[in-house]
């Protein structure tokens, strides 16, 4: 969730959203509770984010729909390790997240008896894996509705638990597809289902008008003293765009790239080999590291690169870069650290995401061992093995614990795409995989496989 937004800012848009904000497994710290503070930014929002101040709870859990003249609980699930994966101090320092199972559990079968619904749906920030887990072990849920897993999956998962079955879907991410569920419902109960995911052509969607509005408008806008950029308050407005317009800055064409640039790959992608060899070019670095995020708008071999190309997956609240002196044993124990927030086989346990992505560096992942046995034969573009001892310059940006003192990540690529003027990665970092030949979700993207 690179989008991060502050507490203030997320209740203020809660107020123009046309819908139910849900959370059930967000909660209030206790510290917050007890002063005024929090209680006075809520009632500045008219009560938003205090819905319960006995369970602690910011937002309702849950809400009763009549579809087709059903009764439907929908609750709702947020990412549970929000607070892991962004800067929480800065950015919402009064809520806790966590899966909550229990939680979870107790409030179905509180729905189930005193609510009488017909359906008990789940909207859920999960993830794939976590989902059918909870699935699995969570009885009442009907059916979960799962984000977070950026792939379409178009055959749901009917997970078994001492109930009956729960279906998990996921119909992935950046508006490609429509999940669709019609539930046969007798006797307030559910008997059956039809599933499928509906394609979104867009060029075959009439766009909506005051949508469209909104966005001219808003691309017309001129960059001004109040836009913040960055948590560091030196970068935060940057004196080069002051009153220029949005579209000016976004449609500036950086250079024109030979071969197509794309983000979604488990461990690599070409759009990371941009970012990485630009951080290693900022700072004369010998390695950088880049999130492995999953946003990103391609850009096909042969077209013109914009600004506007590079923002969209670049676009993050905490874009500060920066760069460490590390040994190559703490190299390798950062890799080790990452791929088990990854591969760890307990769901509840991932992060989620894809791999970091290495400039400069390749290396060996045997994603099925344990913490400090995944990671292997790391060599530099020369086929140099990294030396455990010898300290090397290792840049990277969105750094969750502190905030770097670089410049930011958009501005730090652009001036490497501006020198380039036709793009030509010469070589694309890509670590050698193990044990994934027939798993065709990382085999396809792996590159290298043994």
């Amino acid at each position: 969730m690179g989008l991060a937004y502050k507490e203030e800012e997320t209740l203020k848009n809660i107020g123009f959203f046309k819908g139910d904000f849900l959370g059930q497994n967000v909660r209030i710290l206790e510290n917050s509770l007890m002063g005024d503070e929090y209680i006075t930014m809520t009632e500045k929002y008219d009560g938003r984010g205090l819905y319960n101040e006995d369970d602690a709870l910011p937002f309702k859990p849950y809400v009763i729909k009549n579809v087709g003249g059903h009764r439907i609980a929908v609750i709702g699930q947020a990412f549970p390790r929000t607070s892991n994966a962004n800067p929480q101090k800065y950015f919402f320092p009064d809520w806790s997240f966590g899966l909550r199972e229990e939680e979870m559990s107790a409030l179905v079968a509180d729905i189930r008896e005193n609510e009488k619904p017909d359906a008990v749906i789940v909207v859920s920030h999960n993830g794939m894996d976590v989902d059918i887990k909870m699935a699995s072990r969570v009885v009442g849920i009907d059916a979960i509705f799962g984000g977070h897993t950026h792939d379409g999956m178009p055959k749901p998962i009917e997970v078994k638990n001492v109930g009956g079955i729960t279906v998990v879907t996921n119909a992935g991410c950046s508006g490609k597809y429509i999940g669709i569920m019609d539930l046969n419902i007798k006797d307030h109960k559910v008997m059956g289902y039809n599933y499928k995911m509906l394609p979104i052509i867009t060029n075959l969607i009439k766009p909506d008008a005051a949508v469209v509005s909104y966005i001219n408008r808003m691309r017309n806008t001129k960059y001004d003293k109040n836009v913040v950029e960055a948590r560091s308050s030196t970068m935060s407005n940057n004196p080069d765009r002051l009153d220029k317009t949005f579209d000016t800055i976004l449609t500036e064409k950086l250079c024109t790239t030979e071969q197509t640039l794309y983000r979604r790959g488990n461990f690599m992608g070409t759009w990371d080999q941009v970012l990485v060899n630009a951080l290693r070019a900022e700072y004369d670095a010998d390695f950088a590291m880049s999130a492995g995020v999953r946003w990103g708008t391609s850009v096909p071999a042969g077209h013109d690169v914009t600004m506007e190309d590079l923002m969209t997956n670049t676009s993050m609240t905490y874009g500060e870069t920066y760069m460490n002196e590390l040994k190559g044993s703490q190299l390798k124990d950062i890799l080790e650290g990452i791929a088990e927030n990854l591969f760890v086989q307990d769901p509840y346990l991932q992060s989620g995401g894809d791999m970091v992505r290495m400039g400069g560096l390749d290396y060996t992942i045997d994603p099925v061992q344990s913490l400090g046995n995944r990671i292997s034969n790391i060599v530099d573009d020369e086929g140099t093995i990294i030396d455990a001892n010898k300290s090397y310059k290792v840049s990277g940006w969105a750094q969750v614990s502190s905030v770097g003192n670089g410049r930011l990540m958009w501005d730090v690529a652009a001036d490497y795409l501006r020198k380039q003027k036709y793009l030509n990665l010469k070589k694309v970092n890509h670590p050698t995989i193990k044990g994934v030949k027939g798993n065709p979700g990382i085999e396809d993207y792996a590159g290298k496989t043994i």
